[in-house]
């Protein structure tokens, strides 16, 4: 299975067709809480509630060496690590860490879906002409932002379907990316146990050992008919499905959207306001001009603010009325950014536009005013970055020193 992976300066296998990504956090709630403890990286560490009837909610790396795993009663933890170190849940920030990495997900793609606070399937199919990508960039896209923006690792696979883009992400694990080209998908499931099945557990694991099938090959041999007597007709096909590399299932979006924003993760600390503000700009921008290509405006206006410690502070305020003009969502962040946000090195700053409605009830027209129609110019520039990119029109405040 190593061909398959990706490997640091290497080029990843042809991902032609490869459309649906799986992205699973590393051992996500340790992850989260050893980002202000280093100190602890290498050491056995779980978090949970640490008493005589609490579970592990997560094990990092070095713990599951011991046996440690999720689920598992705290008490036989320890057991098998008697220097254990255990970390109690912390309230709300693996739910804040999860939105912020959605939202990662959701830039590039609308097509997620959720699974746990941790992990989502990602139909990137349509997204990859807009962004100019591939399949397996996106993914790599994916981890760098993830590590840079939240200080945790994620492990990615790329397939033609759903359940092999999940054993891929599963076999990338810790930190890495598995990619299986859709005309290998048989080479890369067939020397699996049969328990990779999506949907074998023990029990059936061990009715189809009875019937002499140890691997998914085994399983793609098998008469069908045969097989769907023995497990059911629904089950049967469902695995002989499976193990001919097909799985119909769609990436499910959970929800509509409830909110639009951006992030970005300074590579060096910032301090001066000036640059926060700029920043402010750039993301506003960003906001701004997806929700005029959705079609939505937003009558809250937030800002997200870590710094260096990872503290992390969020400020919002509703609007009179709904907008998507990039330049009042600046002004208001900027203003939250003065009002209401300390000094201090600033690691990560966003912005995000919430309450969205379609904006069919129209915008409310104010005549003879002396404001310039900033709407109209940023639709404008909407046009001309569709026509000759991203970078054909931007504020001037947001060129550099050469394009002024």
């Amino acid at each position: 299975m190593g061909r398959f992976r990706v490997r640091p300066g290497e080029p990843p296998p042809d991902d032609t067709g490869c459309g649906m990504l799986h992205v699973d956090m590393d051992a996500f709630f340790v992850s989260v809480e050893l980002r202000t403890r280093p100190e602890l990286v290498d050491k056995p560490v779980v978090v949970s509630g640490g008493g005589p009837r609490a579970v592990v909610a997560a094990a990092n790396y070095p713990a599951r060496k011991f046996g440690v795993r999720s689920a598992m009663p705290f008490s036989t933890a320890k057991r098998l690590c008697p220097h254990l170190i255990n970390i109690p849940p912390t309230g709300g920030l693996y739910g804040e860490v999860s939105r912020g990495v959605m939202e990662i997900f959701r830039e590039l793609t609308p097509l997620v879906e959720p699974l746990s606070l941790d992990e989502a399937f990602l139909d990137v199919s349509g997204a990859l002409r807009r962004l100019g990508a591939t399949p397996a960039s996106l993914g790599a896209r994916i981890r760098s932002r993830v590590e840079a923006e939240h200080g945790i690792t994620c492990s990615v696979g790329v397939a033609k379907v759903k359940f092999v883009a999940k054993l891929a992400s599963g076999m990338a694990k810790p930190d890495g990316m598995v990619v299986v080209p859709a005309a290998e998908t048989l080479a890369f499931l067939h020397p699996l146990p049969v328990s990779a099945l999506w949907g074998v557990g023990a029990r059936t694991e061990e009715h189809l050992r009875r019937l002499g099938l140890g691997t998914i090959a085994d399983v793609a041999a098998f008469p069908p008919e045969r097989l769907k007597k023995s497990l059911g007709v629904a089950a049967g096909e469902h695995l002989y499905r499976l193990a001919h590399g097909v799985d119909e299932r769609s990436v499910v979006v959970d929800s509509p959207e409830k909110s639009i924003g951006a992030e970005h993760t300074f590579d060096v600390d910032r301090h001066s306001r000036a640059e926060l503000g700029l920043e402010l700009l750039r993301l506003a921008s960003r906001v701004g001009a997806t929700l005029r290509e959705r079609g939505v405006r937003g009558r809250t206006v937030s800002i997200k603010v870590r710094f260096a410690d990872f503290r992390t502070i969020t400020r919002a305020r509703t609007l009179v009325s709904a907008t998507d003009v990039a330049r009042e969502i600046h002004a208001v962040a900027v203003a939250l950014l003065t009002e209401h946000a300390p000094t201090g090195a600033v690691r990560l700053i966003g912005v995000r536009v919430e309450g969205l409605d379609t904006g069919e009830e129209g915008e409310q027209l104010v005549f003879d005013s002396p404001e310039p129609r900033w709407r109209d110019a940023e639709v404008a520039a909407d046009v001309a970055r569709s026509k000759f990119g991203s970078a054909a029109v931007r504020p001037a405040s947001l060129l550099g020193p050469r394009e002024n």
